[in-house]
């Protein structure tokens, strides 16, 4: 009878001991790149690529009023588009809350920057002022450091063409 006890508590032991062990494996940062992210370090950067989004919009939206293209089809295509990676931003944010590894939003982060790869090449091809290409470069680099977090190819890549 004792040794049935005996072995009833190390097999509980045993049993906290692997828990705690995978429990605190959880908490961990993950690596990406040879750098170590925290969950907190991620939502930073997503915080400024949100940031960074809704001023680029604003600043893309006038340029564009200001050009050109202003009353054509092409405006209205390269409005949605800023609207479009807005809204992915927004999308990335709400189910980065939701989970608790940052790893598992990689799909979203991949679809803002397949949305902002549309826009580079506008910006590319057109002289829209400085203003605006300046937020596009903060709002580029904020989307490729997420890109090098997630192990994902940098904006403007051929794989999201």
């Amino acid at each position: 009878m004792r040794t049935n006890f005996s072995k009833f508590v190390f097999v509980l032991a045993a049993t906290l001991g692997l828990l705690t062990i995978a429990s605190i494996s959880q908490a961990q940062p993950r690596v990406a790149r040879g750098r170590v992210y925290t969950k907190g370090d991620v939502d930073r950067i997503i915080k400024r690529v949100e940031d960074s989004t809704d001023k680029f919009k604003k600043e893309f939206d006038k340029a564009l009023d200001h050009s050109r293209l202003n009353n054509t089809n092409r405006e209205d295509q390269l409005n949605q588009d800023a609207k479009d990676l807005e809204h992915a931003t927004d999308d990335l944010r709400k189910q980065f809350d939701r989970t608790d590894k940052w790893i598992d939003n990689k799909e979203q982060v991949r679809t803002c920057l397949s949305l902002a790869s549309k826009i580079n090449v506008a910006m590319r091809n057109r002289r829209l002022g400085p203003k605006v290409e300046s937020r596009w470069n903060g709002l580029r680099y904020d989307l490729n450091t997420l890109a090098d977090v997630f192990n994902l190819p940098v904006v403007a890549s051929p794989e999201y063409r």
